[in-house]
């Protein structure tokens, strides 16, 4: 019994004992039914026939009704086979019962029909019992009812009939159910050959996916018998073709399909995806016979809903196109921290798939880093056309650059006051506009502008301007569903125009900040040829400076240095290292001590930026000092984390002199070293920082080998140098600053150098003096003898008073005279103001009086002490 065939046998077995069951069931019910609508037919029958018997009326209306028709009612009974008839009146009084107790009482039973000229036919429980009974009005010759026929059967007496009925109908039923087990068995025969072999499970699961797939599918399908009828419909199908519930087994011609449809499904040819109207549908229908492979004939349809799918393409293209337009909005707008740049950037995204036109206008303060007004706006303020795109060049509206006021109707004047965006989906109907500026209203008209959208661009609680998109006569004109696609557009490049506004704003202050701590100029020396660049980076400014510093003796010192990172606090570094470079300079310091005293004070200001707990610290600051002294053509150099020079000299001969690597400013532990190169008159010191050689997409051995090529040229002038390499090395894109320093070296002529050395005897002051006199009178110095010889007469007498060893004497006539006085000593003299009775402590104060400056400066062997005077300064001045 695990086979179908086994199995099926038993539930038709089963099944065919149900039907006879129920075949035996009906029919009891069938005759029990019968013999009920007879007791009812015959009920009223009588009812009917007593009711409209002549005289009845007259009888009833006599004055005693009980008396006259009691007999003829029970007559009546006794021929017409019912077991009652009763009369009454209005009120449901009897005038007869075959009980004749019962006559005058109420009748059990609906009346109230009746009275309404209606025929009541129910079951109710009575005098005699369980009752089916008719209820007839009667009616006089004018329709009014005056009284009513009741008839009808005790419920027993039908029973009892259908009793006597039983046994007839459990043999034929019997008789049923042997011939259907006989034509099961051979039904189970020829399906044990169809089911192969399947079980019921399997084939329980095969059904339900079918029926399933086929309900559940949002495709619809039809299948047509070859008599052209309808066997199956799924739900989809009903859908499509509006089909009736009780669609299967009707005939293709009787569904009201679309003519067309309707020869498709009686043709039965075969066609794939062919579109057809089917109401205010249009359907993709593929039509296939079924009989391919031994099946039944006929034919089954697909339908698909096309109008559906494409709505559905139209939504999803429009909403990919949306998608699309910002995409490219939000890659396009912001490119840059450039305002103007920006506004640019968001006309031309929306003249490519949005608008025909697009401008933008901003408040001027924005357009220099400035903050518009805060508050409410009465009306638009003072705009500036800063883009606009799509126009050509006869358009009527404002010109890129200019500047214009929009008038207090209009919608761009209107979206700029509200905050609010302001469609206008046709121009013509913009009437304020028009009564307020009809020129340039009719202007606007007649260039073919024909819809507009005005976004206000605001930013943070900024409102900085507005954004006007435009559509011309031979594109559809704007809608609602538009508007919030301008804003968003809007909304994106307002957030950039704001972060440009911004950053406009602080690389200005930075700017500022760092051109007022850069040399505005370089001093008059004779030592060098110098010529300079300084390029801020273009996304920020930076660290790096340059200085040349004049020094005693004819000597220059030149000064390279970089600030690692961007921004104010880099700007604001920069400015205390260069005044510390410029105050240790005063010090005369060879360039490893100046280095080291310049750690000392980064690693101080790191100190007390960790004490505060503040991230701005110094890291990564690099320096390079070098001090050229002219007569002798000797140069010092040290630095510390910094890029080497470059030297050039004059046969064009290039190199990178090695120098010691010291570490980075403020890192400390490691000393600095110093070495001291002869330069020929002639060669060209080059220093440089980081922001000239190396780049994003170069290396700094890449950027040196291009600045050895580019400086490797005999000949060039410190201004063509910088030129060339500028030219060779600068990125498109600057990101780092870059300071530039050429430096060609000149020699002091011989003759403006005299020296001589100096006895440690008092006595040896005058002919210090007289020699003194020979050589400025050679110069043509006269004017300055005097002077020069009470400060070298000071000078000397000091080192032969405190100091020991040879003393020597050297002059220097350049832009100034400088007295030189050296010694094998390490103390310095200090200047004393002294009282009125002390016998020394003047010495010093003379020369302060008489010399522009003086200072000490030390030696390996000693100390210079130096003096410097002006050759046109009239004396004591």
């Amino acid at each position: 019994m695990r086979s179908v065939a086994g199995q099926m046998f038993v539930l038709q077995v089963l099944i065919v004992l149900l039907l006879v069951v129920a075949a035996v069931s009906t029919l009891l019910f069938q005759a029990r039914t019968d013999r009920f609508q007879g007791a009812r037919d015959r009920s009223l029958g009588a009812a009917e026939s007593f009711a409209h018997s002549p005289g009845l009326v007259e009888a009833m209306r006599g004055p005693d009704p009980a008396k006259v028709l009691q007999p003829l009612t029970e007559t009546a009974r006794k021929r017409g086979g019912v077991d009652f008839i009763v009369v009454m009146n209005r009120a449901g009084i009897r005038y007869t019962h075959p009980k004749p107790e019962q006559i005058g009482r109420h009748f059990v039973g609906t009346i109230g029909p009746s009275l309404a000229g209606r025929v009541t036919i129910e079951s109710v429980y009575g005098p005699l019992g369980h009752e089916v009974q008719a209820v007839v009005p009667v009616t006089d010759a004018r329709g009014k009812v005056v009284g009513m026929v009741s008839s009808g059967m005790k419920v027993r007496r039908v029973s009892s009939a259908i009793d006597r009925q039983l046994p007839v109908v459990l043999g034929a039923g019997a008789a049923a159910l042997a011939l259907a087990t006989v034509s099961t068995a051979l039904v189970t025969r020829r399906l044990r050959r169809q089911t192969h072999g399947l079980g019921p499970t399997e084939m329980t699961r095969m059904y339900e996916h079918h029926d399933a797939v086929l309900h559940a599918v949002r495709e619809g399908v039809l299948i047509v018998d070859a008599d052209r009828r309808v066997l199956l419909a799924n739900d989809e199908a009903r859908r499509l073709l509006r089909l009736a519930p009780d669609v299967e087994q009707r005939s293709v011609t009787d569904l009201g399909l679309d003519s067309r449809m309707t020869e498709l499904l009686v043709s039965g040819r075969v066609v794939t995806d062919e579109v057809l109207p089917v109401g205010d549908r249009l359907l993709a229908v593929n039509n296939r016979p079924t009989d391919r492979r031994g099946g039944p004939p006929g034919n089954v349809a697909t339908l698909r809903d096309s109008t559906e799918l494409l709505a559905l393409a139209g939504k999803a293209e429009a909403a990919q196109s949306r998608l699309r337009l910002l995409y490219d909005a939000s890659l396009a707008i912001g490119t840059t921290l450039d305002v103007q740049r920006t506004a640019e950037e968001l006309t031309q995204v929306a003249v490519t798939w949005f608008a025909d036109y697009a401008t933008v206008d901003l408040a001027v303060p924005v357009l220099s880093g400035e903050e518009p007004p805060a508050g409410s706006y009465s009306e638009a303020p003072e705009l500036h056309r800063v883009a606009l795109a799509g126009l050509s060049d006869d358009h009527p509206l404002y010109r890129a650059g200019e500047l214009h006021r929009y008038a207090a109707p209009t919608p761009m004047a209107t979206g700029f006051v509200t905050g609010q965006s302001v469609l206008v989906p046709d121009i013509r109907a913009a009437d304020d506009w028009r009564a307020q500026d009809p020129e340039r209203f009719q202007l606007v008209l007649n260039h073919g502008c024909q819809s507009l959208i005005t976004v206000p661009l605001q930013a943070r609680g900024v409102l900085m301007g507005v954004a006007n998109f435009w559509r011309s006569r031979e594109s559809a004109p704007f809608e609602e569903g538009d508007v919030s696609l301008a804003e968003e557009m809007a909304a994106r490049a307002a957030v950039c125009i704001d972060n440009a506004r911004r950053y406009t704003r602080e690389h200005a202050m930075a700017v500022t900040l760092q051109h007022s701590l850069l040399p505005h100029g370089l001093p008059e020396q004779n030592a060098l040829d110098i010529a300079h660049r300084y390029l801020p980076a273009q996304t920020g400014v930076g660290g790096d400076w340059f200085d040349v510093i004049p020094l005693p003796g004819v000597r220059v010192a030149l000064v390279v240095g970089d600030v690692v990172g961007h921004g104010l606090h880099a700007a604001a570094t920069m400015g205390r290292l260069r005044t510390a470079v410029q105050n240790f300079s005063t010090l005369d310091l060879p360039p490893d001590e100046l280095l080291g005293f310049l750690d000392e004070l980064v690693n101080r200001i790191d100190q007390e930026a960790a004490a505060a707990n503040e991230e701005a610290m110094v890291a990564g600051a690099t320096c390079l000092y070098a001090i050229y002294d002219p007569s002798t053509g000797m140069c010092s150099l040290s630095r510390a984390g910094h890029l080497p020079p470059a030297l050039v000299h004059p046969d064009g001969t290039m190199e990178f002199p090695e120098l010691p690597t010291g570490p980075p400013l403020g890192v400390g532990a490691l000393p600095f070293e110093a070495v001291d190169l002869r330069l020929p008159e002639g060669s060209s010191l080059v220093l440089y920082t980081d922001g000239l050689v190396e780049d994003r997409k170069r290396d700094i051995d890449a950027g040196l080998r291009i600045l050895a090529t580019t400086l490797g040229h005999p000949g060039r002038t410190p201004q063509e140098t910088c030129e060339a390499v500028l030219g060779a090395l600068l990125p498109d894109r600057q990101r780092d600053d870059i300071a530039l320093l050429v430096a060609r070296t000149r020699r002091l002529d011989p003759e403006r150098i005299a020296g001589w050395e100096v006895p440690s005897d008092p006595v040896a002051v005058a002919e210090a003096r007289a020699t003194l006199a020979r050589q400025l009178t050679r110069w043509g110095l006269e004017e300055s003898i005097f002077s020069t010889e009470l400060i070298l007469s000071e000078l000397i007498t000091n080192a032969i008073r405190y100091a020991t060893g040879p003393i020597r004497v050297r002059l220097l006539h350049d832009r100034t005279l400088t007295c030189e006085v050296s010694d094998t000593s390490s103390t310095s003299p200090h200047l004393r103001h002294a009282a009125a009775e002390d016998e020394g402590g003047r010495g010093l104060f003379l020369v302060a009086q008489l010399a522009q400056r003086w200072g000490t400066r030390y030696t390996p062997h000693g100390k210079i002490i130096w003096a410097e005077q002006t050759l046109d300064a009239p004396l004591l001045a």
